[in-house]
């Protein structure tokens, strides 16, 4: 990804490299997210689609 300058090989030696660091994280968040994701399709919540629709109609005069 990056070319190999003194400048860069010096920062990741003061600091890290950060672009694998970020990337490992951007991994681990979305190995997370597939987990959670493929968990609620499995069990999907048992709620009324809207809170704001009663379960039953109400009855007419």
């Amino acid at each position: 990804m990056f070319q190999q300058t003194p400048v860069y090989d010096r920062l990741v030696a003061e600091r890290g490299d950060i672009p694998v660091q970020v990337r490992g994280e951007a991994d681990r968040i979305h190995r997370d997210l597939a987990r959670v994701l493929h968990q609620a399709a499995v069990n999907p919540p048992s709620a009324p689609q809207s809170v704001f629709e009663p379960k039953t109609p109400p009855s007419a005069p």
